[in-house]
Parts: C-alpha cells; sequence; structure tokens
C-alpha cells in the first residue's frame, strides 16, 4: 500500500511538473495545417531532402537556437554532405568567408574585413564555428545590400553600369519577378503609398535578393550529388514556398524541399489562421520574448 502511495504522489508530481512546464512555453512548433508537432518531428522530416529553407526572425532568439540545433542533427545524420547558405553574408564576400571556415583568417581578421550584422557574435557565430569545427561549406548567398538598394531608388536601368565583376555576384539583371505571388503584392502595397513607380521598385528590389539567393544556394562549389543545403533567411523570403523557393523552382522543378517560417503570437497555444500554410513547420514564438539587438 505504501508503494502506491508513493507511485501515486510521483504521478501527481510529474503532472504537476508538465503543467508548470507547459504554462510560459518558449515555443510551439506547428505544422502547414496548425497541429502541434516537435523537433524531432521536423529534423526526421529534413531526411532526403535537398533543400531546407529556415525562415527567421533576424532578432528572435529562439530561432537563432533551433538554427543551430537543427544543423547538429542535420549532421548527425549526413555528415559532411550539409552545407549551409547565409541570407547575412553578400556574394562579394564568399571568398572571405570561406578562407575563415579554411582556418586561414583569424577571428579578429574576420571580423575586421567582413560586413557583419550587429547580432552576429550571439545569433550567427555559433552557427559558423560548427561549420568552421566540420570542414561543412558556407554560401554568402545574399547580393550586396547597396544594389538592391540602388535598383529600388534609381530601377533596373542603374544596374547596367556595374562591373561584370560586380555582376557576378548577382542574379542576371533581367530576372523575371511574378507579381501575382502574395508575398510580391504585400510587398507593393508597402511601397504603393510611394507612388507606382517606387511600388514596383520596392518589389523588384525584395526579388532581387530573392533571385540571387536562389542563384548561389544552386550554384555554388559545394553543391554535389546528395547533398543537402540548409539556408538561413528572414522567414519573408521563404514564406507561403514563394520568394527564393519560387526561383530555386524555376531552376530545379521537382526539388525536394522542406520549409520552415517562424511567427509570433500573443498566445502560442492555437496557431493563428493567417499563419496556416506559411511553411512546412512554423515555429511559434511569444510576441513578448527577448530580442537579441
Amino acid at each position: 500500500m505504501k508503494q502506491l502511495s508513493i507511485i501515486l504522489i510521483l504521478m501527481c508530481l510529474f503532472q504537476t511538473s508538465q503543467l508548470f512546464s507547459q504554462d510560459k512555453p518558449a515555443y510551439v512548433i506547428y505544422t502547414a495545417n496548425g497541429k502541434k508537432t516537435t523537433f524531432e518531428k521536423l529534423v526526421e522530416s529534413t531526411e532526403n531532402k535537398e533543400l531546407v529553407l529556415f525562415g527567421e526572425f533576424h532578432d528572435n532568439p529562439i530561432s537563432h537556437w533551433l538554427q543551430l540545433e537543427l544543423t547538429k542533427e542535420m549532421y548527425a545524420e549526413v555528415g559532411s554532405n550539409l552545407q549551409l547558405g547565409f541570407e547575412m553574408f553578400e556574394q562579394d564576400q564568399q571568398e572571405l568567408l570561406s578562407q575563415y571556415l579554411l582556418g586561414n583568417l583569424t577571428a579578429k581578421q574576420f571580423k575586421d574585413t567582413m560586413r557583419l550584422w550587429p547580432n552576429y557574435e550571439t545569433d550567427y557565430a555559433p552557427i559558423i564555428d560548427f561549420a568552421k569545427t566540420n570542414k561543412l561549406f558556407c554560401v554568402a548567398s545574399n547580393v550586396q545590400r547597396k544594389y538592391a538598394s540602388l535598383l529600388f531608388k534609381k530601377g533596373r536601368k542603374a544596374l547596367d553600369t556595374l562591373s561584370l565583376t560586380i555582376k557576378s555576384q548577382m542574379a542576371p539583371i533581367d530576372f523575371i519577378v511574378d507579381t501575382a505571388l502574395s508575398q510580391y503584392k504585400e510587398v507593393y502595397t508597402m511601397g504603393g503609398h510611394m507612388g507606382v513607380n517606387m511600388g514596383m521598385n520596392m518589389v523588384e528590389s525584395q526579388a532581387f535578393k530573392d533571385a540571387t539567393m536562389a542563384q548561389f544556394i544552386m550554384a555554388n562549389p559545394g553543391r554535389k550529388e546528395g547533398s543537402v543545403h540548409l539556408h538561413f533567411n528572414g522567414a519573408f523570403h521563404s514564406d507561403f514556398h514563394q520568394g527564393i523557393l519560387w526561383y530555386v523552382q524555376q531552376k530545379q522543378v521537382n526539388i525536394r524541399v522542406l520549409t520552415i517560417s517562424t511567427v509570433t503570437q500573443e498566445d502560442v497555444r492555437k496557431l493563428d489562421k493567417e499563419h496556416l500554410g506559411r511553411a512546412d513547420f512554423i515555429i511559434c514564438v511569444p510576441e513578448s520574448m527577448t530580442r537579441t539587438h
């Protein structure tokens, strides 16, 4: 009888601890249709994929922690066939990034020569250090911000005068834009108050980044048969299977891909309808979550 009492007490304590642990969850992961799932299921779903697009909120610590954990899990599964890509690094600095990963630059030289984001140390350095330790190929996939800004301010014609070297570090300047995509419609609405031309320039500037990231995901020295590319980008760049993925699929329509997005809600216990279908897996984080910068 005494043993039974002890078991009942332990069960109550376990249930109580479960209730407390779920009282203020730091995040909940959902499937595309809004069903709660687990990080383990997300990891399992990366198997046999060629591309995983991890959409983050740049200042969200949960995004960055799970990015590192996913990197570790995927490396444990595929080893050197894993390669990483970063919106946060621009194509003209690919060589510097590669030299640092090879150990030919010190950490100080890397920081002094790269245009690092203000949250690099806390949010991206752990992933880069993991890649360096495990000799993983990393892609600096983004176009230089100043050229995306140039397109926004002056239109595509302003890109004509750029050198061939600079043009080789971006998508072809005649890249197409599908203005019917909902994400680009949203961008146009945001820029519409500045006039029709500026609204369209804003769309093209966004698409320019997407097209460039897609190009260097698909065409880089580390891509080979059996490799899987884990790419880190702002969620807007891959939400609703658009943006980067749309351009990737122009090159390889049947690519095996998994998308992940990050959203914030006041109450994370149920996914808001507006987020359904945003990605294959949706990381829902409380709006009150601490920001990294």
